[in-house]
């Protein structure tokens, strides 16, 4: 390990041998640190965290602190954080309660810009986006593949599926389904994310599918139940990606953003 003289790291935590850790660092006695994860400098790593291989955590991020939650009477909850993730400065990712499973969770290859912000029992996906202050409020589920622009907030146990996209300054009050893109205070729909699915070599009789039930569920003025229906009568709902936007509609308890 390459520990700076200046960090306090307690002699309990658990680092692996290449772990570095940067000048005037807190590592607390409940921290575990995977192979290849660099934490920068003043950085402050605290409570039952668990961080997977080939971190990058940058100064005056706050991890694994107690949560913000005032039921919380201190808990030994935890923070799970997979492999390869980018934590930017002054990013803070918080513990969960044992209101819910007790546990915040993150996946692997996720960038946390700048003082972003992911609340307790959080459950965070790969290869997110959140850009800077972009914040999770508590029971935020997000999905893969999930771009939160600056200034994003998240209203607390809303879902956030895989492949959306939410614009810059976003307040999102409802869950959002599956490969959508919403914007606006509050936020409303825009369409689907055709663009990233492009990109992602998604072929053009899926998108051409996806457009139908897009247009269904939001251009046609049904009853949602009734669109719903109409997709699932259809040949378009054999594609599996059709199935997927429409399932993600049926789990939301919150209501979909529209």
């Amino acid at each position: 390990m390459l520990i700076h003289p200046t960090a306090i790291v307690d002699p309990k935590a658990e680092l692996d041998s290449d772990v570095e850790v940067g000048p005037f660092c807190v590592i607390g006695p409940n921290v575990q640190i995977g192979s290849g994860t660099v934490i920068k400098s003043h950085v402050v790593i605290n409570g039952h965290t668990i961080i997977g291989e080939q971190n990058e955590i940058f100064q005056f991020a706050s991890v694994g602190e107690a949560n913000q939650d005032k039921k919380y009477k201190g808990e030994p909850t935890e923070l799970i954080i997979g492999d390869r993730n980018v934590i930017r400065e002054n990013a803070t990712l918080h513990r969960g309660t044992i209101q819910d499973q007790g546990i915040t969770k993150i996946g692997n290859d996720n960038l946390f810009m700048a003082s972003t912000h992911v609340g307790h029992d959080c459950i965070v996906g790969d290869n997110n986006i959140l850009a800077n202050y972009a914040a999770l409020a508590g029971h935020v589920h997000v999905g893969d593949s999930v771009i939160l622009g600056g200034y994003t907030g998240i209203h607390q146990f809303c879902q956030i599926n895989s492949f959306s996209m939410c614009g810059m300054g976003s307040m999102v009050t409802k869950d959002v389904p599956r490969f959508m893109m919403i914007s606006g205070d509050p936020a409303k729909a825009h369409g689907m994310n055709f663009e990233g699915m492009r990109r992602r070599g998604t072929a053009p009789e899926i998108i051409k599918a996806l457009r139908s039930a897009y247009k269904t569920v939001y251009l046609k003025s049904l009853p949602l139940e009734k669109a719903l229906a109409e997709i699932e009568g259809s040949e378009i709902f054999k594609i599996q990606d059709v199935a997927d936007f429409v399932l993600s509609i049926r789990r939301s308890r919150r209501g979909i953003v529209r």
